[in-house]
């Protein structure tokens, strides 16, 4: 695929590398934060959901470590294992944070929505882009119009990397204004709360960049294909 693209996708694992390896420092400084009140995330989760008047989703533990996230297919807020048990600073911004796409859900919020009806077709689209896109490379003096199906393809894949942002961004933001109006934090578990949120969401900003870039990458090569 030539120079360009392996300095491209080097630079964004780096930089990919980089951020998550900070979150996860963060995420384990937080969580030696143990929460004044005592709640578990499970309880925090909880409380957030009766708080917006939400009584048809559930709390469940998940196996695993950053599998937390919301279904809204079957209405549940599936929380890993340290996130549902344990009563720190880091479980109680994750589990504030996922009951906050459960209240994005609950009142219909765009992003949250458009991004749902994407999810069908970039999951099936993730499985056969990267081998239309490297077909479409090798045939493009014969057939270049498959590296524009792919192309298009990969497009709607990095659509969904960027409306994902708003909602990541969001979800945080009634988070960490439910965890301080309901005066759920002291001063330092929500300061932690913030920063841990802050550096979760700068790995969908990575994910982001990282997609655009690579669309870029490929429809240059597209492009140059149709000039010569």
């Amino acid at each position: 695929m030539g120079s360009g693209y392996l300095i491209l996708a080097g630079a964004i694992m780096l930089f990919s590398w980089m951020v998550s390896s900070k979150l996860k420092s963060k995420f384990e400084l937080y969580s030696k934060l143990q929460l004044r009140n005592g709640m578990s995330g499970a309880e925090i989760a909880e409380k957030m959901l009766a708080d917006n008047g939400i009584t048809d989703v559930r709390v469940i533990s998940t196996p695993g470590q950053l599998t937390d996230h919301y279904n809204p297919a079957d209405k549940t807020v599936n929380l890993s294992e340290a996130v549902y048990n344990h009563r720190n600073a880091a479980a109680a911004a994750v589990a504030a944070h996922e009951c906050g796409h459960a209240v994005q859900h609950s009142i219909g919020y765009e992003w949250l929505t458009m991004r749902s009806k994407l999810v069908p077709i970039v999951s099936v689209a993730s499985n056969y882009v990267q081998w239309i896109l490297l077909a479409g490379i090798l045939m493009i003096r014969t057939f270049p119009q498959l590296l524009l199906v792919g192309i298009v393809i990969f497009a709607a894949t990095t659509l969904f990397t960027i409306i994902t942002l708003p909602v990541e961004y969001d979800a945080s933001n009634r988070a960490l204004a439910w965890l301080e109006n309901k005066h759920m934090l002291t001063q330092e578990e929500q300061a932690g709360a913030k920063d841990a949120l802050k550096w979760a969401a700068r790995t969908y900003v990575v994910a982001a960049i990282g997609s655009i870039a690579t669309l870029l990458y490929y429809i240059s090569i597209y492009s140059g294909s149709r000039r010569n």
